[in-house]
This record gives C-alpha cells, sequence and structure tokens, in this order.
C-alpha cells in the first residue's frame, strides 16, 4: 500500500536509503541529514512523500517538492528521488511511487514532472573510485540506474545530459601556456585577480549580461558579503567570474559556476579565469573539486585542460502531462 508521509517513518527510509540508495552512488542518510535534506526543507510536503508498505514494512521511498518560486514551479514538479528494497523493485512498484507523485503535482496545477538540478532538496553522493570524496548534489538521474531506464519506459524524455566532473588538487598545476593566455589578455587590458570591492565596480553589469537568475543572485551574495570570488576585470569594471573560492567542511571547493560578459568574450578570459580558481582553492588547502555540465557545453574543454574527467553521468528529465 501507498501512505503519505508520517514521521514514524524516518528511520525506515533511513535504513531503505542506506542499503539501496548507496548502490546508485549516494551518501548515506543519517538523521540528522534526512532532516536537513527532506523534513526541515521549506519545500518538503508531507503530500507530495510517499512510503510503499508491505506486511507493514516500508519497501519503498518517493519523495517530491513544489514551489511557484523554483525554476519552472510555476507548471512543474521535481522528483527528487524513488527508492526501492531490491526484492520489490518492479515495475508496479515503481509505477505505483511516480503515479503517486504525479497526481499530487496535477492536483497542485503542474502541467510536467521534472528531474533536474534546480531541485532544491540536494542529493549528496560520493565520487567514484575514491576516499569518499563527494559532490553536493544530484543533477539529474544517474544514468546507470534503474530508475533512469524506468522513466525512458514511461515517457519521460532525457532533456539532457550532465557530466559529473573531479579533479583531485594535488595533481594540478598551471601550464605555460594558459600564463601566456594571461599576459596577452593583460596586454588588452584585462586583469584576472580576486574581487576586491574597494578597486573593481560592475558585478552587477556583469551578472545581468549573463543571464542567469542563479549566478546573479549567489555571485552577487558573494561579493557584496566579502566572499572570495575570481574576476576578471577591464580597467576595474568587472567583466567574468569563477566561482566563489569556498572549501568545505569535507575538503572539497565548492563551485557555483564561470561566466564572461558577452561583450568581453574571445580574450581566453574563461579559460584563465578557471585555472585562477583552482589555484585559489589550493592555496587555502582545498583537497579537490568536482562540478557539473552539459555534455554539449564548450566549457567542458576548459575543465579537461586543467585535468577534470567524467566519473558520473546523470540525464535531465521532463514529462509533460495529457491534457
Amino acid at each position: 500500500m501507498i501512505h503519505t508521509w508520517e514521521e514514524q517513518y524516518t528511520q525506515a527510509v533511513i535504513d531503505l536509503w542506506n542499503k539501496e540508495a548507496v548502490k546508485d552512488g549516494y551518501k548515506e542518510l543519517t538523521e540528522q541529514s534526512f532532516v536537513q535534506i527532506f523534513a526541515s526543507s521549506p519545500y518538503f510536503d508531507k503530500e507530495n512523500t510517499f512510503v510503499l508498505l508491505e506486511d507493514g514494512q516500508v519497501k519503498g521511498f518517493a519523495c517530491g517538492c513544489t514551489g511557484d518560486d523554483l525554476p519552472l514551479g510555476q507548471v512543474a514538479g521535481y522528483i527528487t528521488c524513488i527508492v526501492l528494497d531490491e526484492k520489490s523493485q518492479t515495475d508496479e512498484n515503481y509505477k505505483r511511487l511516480l503515479e503517486s507523485l504525479e497526481k499530487r503535482f496535477q492536483a497542485l496545477g503542474k502541467k510536467q514532472s521534472e528531474v533536474l538540478f534546480f531541485n532544491p532538496m540536494m542529493l549528496p553522493w560520493y565520487i567514484p573510485d575514491t576516499a569518499k570524496h563527494e559532490h553536493n548534489n544530484a543533477p539529474g538521474v544517474p544514468v546507470d540506474s534503474r530508475l533512469y531506464s524506468f522513466l525512458l519506459s514511461e515517457g519521460y524524455v532525457e532533456r539532457a545530459k550532465e557530466c559529473a566532473m573531479y579533479l583531485n588538487l594535488a595533481k594540478f598545476s598551471t601550464p605555460q601556456d594558459i600564463r601566456n593566455k594571461e599576459e596577452k589578455a593583460a596586454e588588452s587590458g584585462y586583469m584576472v585577480e580576486l574581487f576586491d570591492s574597494a578597486k573593481h565596480h560592475g558585478v552587477n553589469d556583469m551578472l545581468q549580461g549573463l543571464n542567469n537568475p542563479l549566478w546573479e543572485k549567489e555571485i552577487g551574495k558573494c561579493t557584496s558579503e566579502g566572499v572570495p570570488v575570481v574576476i576578471a576585470a577591464h580597467k576595474n569594471q568587472v567583466v567574468g567570474f569563477a566561482g566563489p573560492v569556498i572549501r568545505e567542511e569535507n575538503g572539497r571547493g565548492y563551485f557555483a559556476g564561470i561566466g564572461v560578459h558577452p561583450e568581453h568574450e574571445g580574450h581566453g578570459l574563461g579559460t584563465v579565469l578557471f585555472f585562477k580558481l583552482c589555484e585559489a582553492f589550493q592555496a587555502i588547502g582545498t583537497g579537490y573539486m568536482s562540478l557539473y555540465t552539459g555534455i554539449s557545453n564548450p566549457a567542458i574543454r576548459i575543465y579537461e585542460k586543467a585535468g577534470f574527467q567524467t566519473v558520473k553521468q546523470f540525464a535531465v528529465m521532463r514529462r509533460e502531462f495529457s491534457k
């Protein structure tokens, strides 16, 4: 039977997660991390959260979230996860949990169901073949998972593949051709350095030119609050960024993105920005970096040049509800 969420299921869901979701690389849950990711999220709704019970035992867990303030939130519900016990991983059980989520989304007036990186319930996962180095968010469905093949069979369309990339910073160094690129940019009046509010200006104009609301919010907040951000400046006017420069407790270098204002492209600034960011992370004792990018994003060449390797792929998926 499918039941909507009650607190009494918490430990059983944690146990289920630590038995099954970890097989797809997700980080184990504790009571504290379950509350942090799910129960205390402002987007958590017990009517969007379901368990599958068999003989009174929790054999499945599904969670979704909605919010009109989320990207696409006025028309879409987000699938956060669907997890089933190994012996209960039948198409019928996946379908029962999926339909529960979809019916809830439709009852709230949503026109489609999404699995994508804007989901505010962020699921950490481990980088394969490392000493439990972790990434803070899964940007979709792991393409090697049972859930991925099931969603395809149910009419979900793969809209993009996200490459999860990783670099052990102990192996990073900036090659001479990047130094040369930086010197050439400097000859055209461009400097790549840490943002200094007493020296630099134009952050908001640069961010608006990049047309990315998430960057506009996060990088704007970092520069206004003194969190280090690597920037490219032309005559002290900010024209690009990489960062922010934040070492997380687990030793990972947090990465929001990299961008150069369209009017200042063509000077190699994106590449120089990223290498300067890696150097800035090394300088504060950061152990590793991980990030994800679209498989067709030209920036992937910059990351590969720095030594990053693709370690996992995730699918961004959508299903539009029939009218």
